[in-house]
């Protein structure tokens, strides 16, 4: 929608999804008629047609946030997640290299930090092997620049608390919270497809280092259980008395705070207000991409624990919760 406000020249929307892709192509048809666009139904993880597409489209500027964001799910279908993040997030990034796109910016997520779950992990591969890719590209004049953009969570998208909770309110209650002290950044979808367009101009820019990232400036982390006391007390109702809140148990892969830089990624601020500049931890696009090669065989191969060791040697930092818990309880 933002994109479209802008008038551009053309606008390709490609969704795995028929009936998502068809209500935002209605509403675009609705809302900027006047911009010439086309719709494509499509899997990023299809390599032959998403070379194809590519080339009929010929894009200038490729936006990629296609992918398995929810950490339970992704934690049950591994094979999914990776297929779907960091193999499809290739599929499309060496599309991109293939036609001279300008820019592709990588929607990531402050769950590639110090990730405890296979979807932070496999969303760290994914800006691994964008990053790589940038810095051989950068080097060439009109190389393809890849943009990677990573953030927090985004209030009322698709899967986020806030539905959830409106969801729980409307039954009467009780809220769910995973545990008491469990923090998250947040910020609205408006301001964080702002900051997004933003830093794809930077990433443009003659200043730009290759390989690096932005990150947005979420401002303070938020307690879950705060949050779920005042949309109780919005809703003109008085927590513990007219809805409960109930304390369940943080779910497979999920840790009780966010991280938004790696502790070996040194930040500055930017010509942006609420975009910063991270300094790259990367590796080399021939070493990512054998091993890219490596792990999509084994995940189609259904080889989970061979899919695991791999994911493990891209991302060293990647330590799931049962191994957390595990460590904790050894150390009581």
């Amino acid at each position: 929608r933002q994109i479209a406000a802008f008038t551009p020249a053309r606008l390709s929307i490609l969704d795995a999804s028929e009936f998502h892709l068809y209500e935002i192509d209605l509403e675009l048809d609705e809302r900027f008629p006047e911009i010439e666009r086309r719709a494509v139904l499509a899997d990023i993880r299809d390599a032959g047609r998403i070379r194809r597409i590519f080339a009929d489209e010929a894009p200038e500027l490729v936006f990629h946030a296609a992918a398995l964001k929810h950490v339970p799910v992704v934690e049950t279908h591994i094979e999914e997640g990776v297929l779907t993040n960091t193999i499809g997030t290739r599929v499309v990034a060496d599309a991109c290299r293939a036609n001279n796109v300008s820019a592709m910016v990588l929607i990531s997520t402050d769950k590639a930090v110090n990730p405890s779950s296979l979807m932070g992990a496999t969303k760290r591969i994914a800006e691994s092997y964008c990053q790589a890719l940038d810095i051989v590209e950068g080097s060439k004049a009109g190389g393809t620049r890849f943009v990677t953009v990573r953030f927090g969570n985004v209030l009322g998208s698709t899967g986020s608390v806030v539905p959830l909770f409106q969801r729980q309110l409307a039954r009467g209650g009780p809220l769910t919270v995973t545990h008491p002290d469990m923090t998250r950044f947040f910020m609205t979808v408006h301001e964080a497809v702002e900051l997004v367009l933003e830093a794809s101009v930077l990433g443009l820019g003659s200043d730009r280092r290759n390989g690096e990232l932005y990150v947005l400036d979420m401002g303070e982390p938020i307690r879950i259980m705060d949050l779920a006391r005042q949309m109780i007390l919005l809703a003109g109702l008085e927590p513990e008395v007219d809805i409960r809140i109930e304390i369940t148990r943080p779910r497979p892969g999920e840790k009780l705070f966010e991280e938004v830089l790696h502790d070996a990624e040194g930040v500055e601020t930017t010509a942006y207000s609420g975009i910063l500049r991270a300094t790259p931890r990367t590796m080399e696009q021939v070493i990512i991409a054998r091993a890219l090669d490596e792990l999509e065989t084994v995940v189609r191969a259904g080889n989970r624990d061979e899919a695991i060791t791999i994911v493990r040697r891209l991302v060293p930092e990647y330590r799931p919760t049962d191994e957390d818990q595990s460590y904790a309880a050894s150390s009581r």
